[in-house]
């Protein structure tokens, strides 16, 4: 059954006659914004809408490429015949899925060595990727400095605050984290490598590795029942 967050809705609304996109998960979302949309989330869902200020014909344009970007990245999409294409765009992996490999690499690491050698990747002082977006926000406060709405440098002088007060505090936790693994060189009790190598002294000839078998998770008591429930 395929799965109900897979599909979208692309059409102008009735009413409003405004362009929005309903429906989609995570991976969906993140296709809508990188094509233009904007997030509106409410307490019962988000959607996205086209940025303010475009002409119908760059709307339409707007509408038919995330169409056809979202239908190449496997989403069903239901949408206005104005916006309806063949077209299937190339996709490349976006910069954050560089990051996302490090969790991976985390997850699979057997030793402190190896978990401090993903953590580096984070924060290492120079290049790492916390000292990017370091200068990231730094550079997002820098441009709202002279953009010449009143709100901006209010916008600024939060932006410097968030790299100063918060950044700062993960980059040091993280960099402390990952400098304890690093002097430990120890393998984690949880994780071993399989070598695939049945011992000779195994008995049973179905046997592929000598990996002891999965802990058992129990399942929870049932909650007590209440004395006034008791008859």
């Amino acid at each position: 059954m395929p799965r109900t967050d897979r599909f979208l809705d692309i059409r102008r609304d009735l009413h409003s006659d405004e362009l929005l996109a309903r429906g989609g998960d995570s991976e969906a979302h993140s296709v809508l914004q990188r094509t233009g949309f904007i997030a509106v989330v409410r307490v019962h869902e988000t959607y996205h809408r086209a940025p303010t200020g475009l002409t119908q014909d760059d709307e339409n344009r707007l509408a038919t490429d995330v169409v056809a970007r979202l239908r190449a990245a496997g989403h069903h999409v239901d949408c206005d015949e104005d916006f309806d294409t063949s077209s299937r765009p190339a996709s490349y992996l976006p910069l954050g899925s560089s990051v996302a490999h490090i969790a991976e690499r985390i997850r699979e690491a057997t030793t402190t060595e190896e978990a401090a050698d993903a953590l580096t990747e984070l924060t290492a002082a120079h290049d790492g990727i916390l000292a990017a977006l370091d200068e990231v926000l730094t550079a997002t406060a820098d441009f709202h400095d002279g953009l010449g709405q009143a709100a901006d440098p209010y916008i600024a002088r939060r932006l410097r605050y968030l790299a100063y007060e918060h950044l700062r505090v993960i980059r040091t936790d993280l960099a402390d984290t990952r400098n304890t693994l690093a002097d430990r060189h120890a393998p984690h009790p949880g994780r071993s490598t399989c070598s695939g190598e049945v011992p000779a002294t195994e008995p049973e000839r179905s046997a592929v590795c000598a990996c002891p078998p999965p802990r058992r998770t129990l399942p929870a008591p049932p909650p007590p029942v209440a004395a006034g429930l008791r008859r």
